[in-house]
């Protein structure tokens, strides 16, 4: 009997997880049991942590332990440093960085190769590869992590070499909450494909970098705020919106592939955007978003009644970045700071199955074909 082939195994359950569950169709987005806005505005990004990897949130006593195990792991070898300056040196892109850093923290674990150990260096040691590389790639020097902030608070400290202000480490925090996990996105399930070989979660992790690097599916928040930066003032929205939808232009930051409804990751990051904007920061910035994204909804449901386009998670990733004052070029390798909480989650659980992820395929080509020799291969002489 031959199975039913799925391009892109679209439909196909691969396996069972309790770590998130996507419903498209209800614009649900749950980590481990709690709605995304019901914990990814409150949780510490440790906690969150906590939670994929136990299905718990932590007592104070588990969460200072992680915490001080998570600071432990934060410092580069000298030759993961030495990795990226000559990286730097050739101006390559943050995201081939992440993903050679990322395979070189073998260097740090000693290649001991525990899982929950490497999954704690990983998540460690992410925001400082990212902030390590940015300051070389800018004629920097990087600074040395700080084990007595948390791990958002130190991402920002690393970047800029200064203390955060509270609300932004919130800020920064309910973002990195906000995209830990959701569901088996080809990140993910490149992880968990690569872990059930049973090899380590250093090379299964690096290659969830390797599938996010990708345009389809780490995406580009920073177009989305492009986009409101080039219409500039609200009574240039509709026109410069309905110029984009007559040329056949998608408009950034609106529709999703899985979600049918407005994705529920936008409206917690568009609560904190408000939170942070309303604390500091261009306030008129944030007005404008507001009234580019409610004329561009307006205008797609006027064009397209027939289809559900609905503001995503990038259209306030880059408002809200932005406000943090992350460049453009930083919001993927943010993206995956908060991503390889999941990333190593869904290791850890692929690991306890002990199952070999091995799909199949469907041959499509040629039959019966038979040899022939070099000499008879050679076309015949005009």
């Amino acid at each position: 009997m031959t199975a039913e082939t799925k391009q892109g195994l679209e439909g196909v359950v691969a396996a069972a997880t309790r770590l998130s569950s996507v419903d498209g169709e209800a614009g649900e987005l749950l980590l481990a049991g709690f709605p995304v806005e019901e914990i990814a505005p409150q949780a510490t990004f440790e906690e969150m942590v906590h939670l994929l990897w136990t299905g718990e949130l932590p007592a104070a006593a588990e969460l200072a332990d992680l915490k001080r195990r998570l600071a432990a792991r934060r410092a580069l070898s000298g030759a993961v440093i030495d990795l990226l300056r000559a990286a730097a040196g050739r101006r390559l892109p943050m995201m081939d960085a992440l993903r050679m850093g990322a395979g070189a923290l073998s260097l740090s674990t000693g290649g001991e190769g525990e899982p929950r150990q490497d999954a704690e260096t990983l998540v460690a040691a992410f925001p400082t590869i990212v902030a390590t590389y940015w300051r070389l790639l800018q004629g920097g020097e990087p600074v040395e992590p700080r084990e007595d902030l948390g791990h958002a608070e130190c991402y920002l400290h690393l970047l800029f070499g200064e203390e955060p202000a509270p609300e932004r480490t919130r800020g920064l925090e309910t973002y990195l909450n906000t995209v830990s996990d959701h569901g088996f996105n080809a990140s993910t399930f490149a992880a968990r494909v690569i872990v059930s070989t049973r090899s380590d979660l250093v090379s299964a992790v690096t290659g969830a970098v390797g599938a996010l690097k990708g345009p389809l599916h780490g995406g580009a928040p920073g177009p989305a705020l492009d986009m409101v930066f080039e219409i500039g003032s609200a009574d240039r929205a509709e026109a410069v919106l309905r110029e984009k939808l007559e040329r056949g232009e998608r408009l950034m930051g609106f529709g999703h592939r899985v979600y049918r409804v407005r994705d529920p990751r936008a409206d917690v990051l568009g609560r904190a955007s408000e939170r942070f904007y309303e604390q500091g920061g261009d306030k008129g910035l944030y007005e404008l978003a507001r009234m580019v994204e409610a004329t561009a909804l307006r205008l797609l449901r006027e064009r397209k009644p027939d289809r559900r386009l609905d503001t995503n998670v990038e259209f306030y990733t880059a408002l809200l970045l932005h406000g943090l004052d992350l460049p453009t070029p930083l919001f993927t390798p943010t993206f995956a700071i908060g991503r390889v909480a999941g990333w190593t989650a869904h290791c850890l659980e692929q690991l306890a199955t002990g199952r070999l992820i091995r799909p199949q395929s469907e041959y499509v080509g040629e039959r019966g074909r038979r040899w022939t020799s070099l000499q008879e291969r050679e076309p015949a002489p005009a």
